[in-house]
């Protein structure tokens, strides 16, 4: 019987000057995602050893047979962000899992870096479970309000699977962020995400520096069970090409068209309607989808503030 060997991910680390919180962050979880794997690039040469307090493990790329294939996933076809904490013993996906689960058990703190890759688009915003540990979750917030893009997301911390289950589990305060996506490596989302991530290392004390000004408008706390699962809000009835009468940002109402599925001559074969009042979160902007292809994910608030939708 072949022994595998456990795999390592590629990274970087950067052991700061005085003693300080272990910081873990990751891009391409999924393959597709590029601004995150620039993001990490760049923090290379962002984090400085002589101003650094603490030390910084950064992996560009997580899941090199997915980046490779220019798809979300490896040829096994499992999705890694629903793998984890994965298995030294089993799929390529899985021993991927297994070694991102190491690390993740290995930080203090954890960022996660998303888009909604070639299929989606999403507005910017930085998401965390809502620990069931006091402690955790008052730390998970403050990191999601530093990283400082316009939305802030709590959800339930009853999924599995995740990268951030694995942080749950350890007690490791973790959040992650959903910037660009569309299959492009956007500059503007690439500075938000460096900058977002200093700002996270200088509200944990690991970086001196002066707290920029929020852009956070929306902060939302949902804890009804799978509010954080983008994948199962709203899914196509049938193939076809999707032709959606929604923007990104739009405000909807229950029950308002948000779009159809059509065939090639343009016949209507199913309309798509919003399943509660919001606002367009995310949106499947690639045109063709299959059965059971998540098409759209609304944010329960209508106007700029705080909500919270307890179970």
């Amino acid at each position: 019987m072949q022994v595998m060997e456990p795999i390592t991910l590629q990274q970087r680390t950067i052991v700061g000057h005085a003693a300080g919180p272990r910081l873990l962050i990751t891009g391409g979880v999924h393959g597709d995602e590029f601004e995150p794997l620039a993001t990490v690039r760049r923090l290379m040469h962002e984090f400085a050893p002589e101003q650094l307090r603490g030390q910084v493990t950064l992996v560009p790329v997580v899941n090199e047979p997915a980046f490779e294939r220019g798809q979300r996933t490896a040829d096994d076809d499992k999705d890694l962000a629903r793998t984890c904490p994965g298995r030294d013993d089993g799929t390529i996906t899985e021993r991927i899992a297994a070694a991102l689960a190491r690390l993740i058990r290995d930080a203090d703190y954890y960022i996660d870096l998303h888009t909604g890759g070639t299929v989606f688009q999403i507005l910017a915003l930085a998401g965390y479970t809502l620990h069931a540990d006091r402690v955790v979750l008052e730390r998970q917030r403050l990191m999601a309000r530093a990283f400082n893009l316009p939305i802030v997301w709590g959800t339930s911390a009853r999924l599995e699977g995740r990268s951030l289950s694995v942080a749950r589990d350890a007690n490791v305060s973790a959040i992650y962020v959903e910037n660009g996506g569309g299959g492009t490596c956007d500059p503007r989302r690439v500075e938000q995400n460096v900058q977002g991530c200093l700002n996270v290392a200088r509200a944990l004390g690991m970086l001196d520096g002066a707290t920029a000004a929020s852009q956070v408008r929306y902060v939302v706390e949902d804890d009804r069970d799978q509010s954080g699962h983008l994948q199962v809000q709203c899914n196509a009835p049938c193939a076809g090409y999707f032709e959606p009468a929604v923007t990104l940002g739009q405000t909807v109402e229950r029950g308002q068209t948000i779009g159809h599925i059509v065939d090639p001559l343009g016949n209507r074969l199913a309309a798509i309607t919003a399943y509660q009042a919001g606002t367009v979160l995310l949106l499947h902007s690639f045109p063709s989808v299959r059965v059971g292809d998540p098409l759209v994910v609304i944010l329960p608030v209508t106007a700029p503030g705080e909500a919270s939708f307890p179970r």
